[in-house]
C-alpha cells in the first residue's frame, strides 16, 4: 500500500492507497473524491514543524490501526509533497527509520513528466506540481488548477501538458484573520454556506463577503488566464473548494484528492529508479 503525504503550511493530508495486489475493498463513504476508487482512507492533521520523526510514526501507526493494517508489513511506498522543509526532513527520516526505504519526494531530480516553463522551476511548490500532474492525467489540457489552501493558487497548464505559471492570492482564512485582527469591532466567524448575498447580521455579512468575494476573484482571475490560455478546464481542490465552487461560474469540477492523486502518479513514475 502507498502512503501519499501532502504537507502544507497549515495542514498535512495523508492518503492511503491500495495497490494492485492488496486484497481490500475501499470504502466509498470514506474516500468520496471522484478520482481514485482505491483511496482506502485519508486523514488531515495540523502541520507542526516541531514534530519529530518518531511522533509522525506514532500518528501514522494509529491511523493505520483503524483498519487493522500493520505499520511494519502493509506499507511498501511513501510519496511526499511539502512546502515545509523541517517537516519534509522529519517525514524523510521517519520513512528511513521505520519502513527501511526511501520516500519519493517531489523535489529537483524526481521524475514528474511535467515540463515547467517558469523562469525558475525550483520555485514552484511541490503541491502545485502534484496538482498539475494530476490535472493533466484527468484532462487533455489546457487547464487551470485552483487550490484553496493557506494561499489560493491558480496554476495554468497548456494543451501540450506544460506548466506555464500561475497566480498566488491570500487564502480565504488568511483574509478573514486579517479582517479580525485589524478591525476591532469584528470577530471571528465560522465559514459556512451563505444564506444570501445581503447579510442581515454582521456575521452573515462577513461570511458573505468571504465566500462571494473569493468566488468573484476566482471568476475574474480565470477569465484573465483563459484570455491567454484558450478554453481551459478549471479544476478546484483544497479544503474550502466545496464551499466556494458552487458560487462560481468558472469551476468545472471539484477534486478533493487531486494532490494525493498527483503524488501517486509521481510515485509510479519513480518506482523503478
Amino acid at each position: 500500500m502507498l502512503l501519499a503525504i501532502d504537507i502544507g503550511n497549515t495542514q498535512t493530508v495523508i492518503g492511503l492507497f491500495a495497490g494492485p495486489d492488496d486484497d481490500f475493498e475501499p470504502d466509498g463513504n470514506r474516500a468520496d473524491g471522484a478520482i481514485d476508487t482505491d483511496l482506502v482512507d485519508h486523514w488531515r492533521i495540523a502541520t507542526q514543524s516541531e514534530r519529530t520523526s518518531d511522533e509522525h510514526a506514532l500518528v501514522i501507526q494509529e491511523f493505520l490501526g483503524f483498519h487493522g493494517f500493520s505499520f511494519d508489513d502493509d506499507i511498501d511506498g511513501i510519496a511526499i509533497s511539502s512546502v515545509v522543509p523541517r517537516s519534509t526532513a522529519a517525514f524523510r527520516e521517519m520513512t528511513h527509520k521505520y519502513f527501511g526505504f526511501r520516500p519519493v519526494v517531489i523535489e529537483p531530480g524526481v521524475k514528474t513528466g511535467l515540463p515547467i516553463l517558469t523562469e525558475n522551476p525550483r520555485e514552484v511548490g511541490a503541491d502545485r506540481i502534484a496538482n498539475a500532474v494530476a490535472a493533466l492525467d484527468l484532462t487533455s489540457g489546457p487547464a487551470i488548477v485552483i487550490d484553496f489552501g493557506t494561499a489560493t493558487t491558480f496554476d495554468a497548464l497548456s494543451s501540450r501538458g506544460e506548466y506555464l505559471g500561475g497566480v498566488i492570492a491570500p487564502g480565504l482564512e488568511i483574509s478573514l484573520d486579517a479582517l479580525y485582527t485589524r478591525a476591532a469591532a469584528l470577530r471571528r466567524v465560522e465559514l459556512v454556506e451563505p444564506r444570501g448575498v445581503i447579510g442581515r447580521t454582521t456575521v452573515d455579512s462577513i461570511q458573505n463577503g468571504a465566500v462571494f468575494g473569493t468566488a468573484g476573484m476566482v471568476d475574474g482571475i480565470c477569465d484573465r488566464i483563459a484570455a491567454e490560455l484558450g478554453t481551459p478546464t478549471v479544476i478546484a481542490t483544497g479544503g474550502l473548494a466545496t464551499l466556494v465552487a458552487p458560487h462560481t461560474r468558472a469551476i468545472d469540477r471539484v477534486e478533493p484528492w487531486l494532490t494525493l492523486h498527483g503524488l501517486r502518479l509521481v510515485f509510479r513514475r519513480n518506482a523503478s529508479t
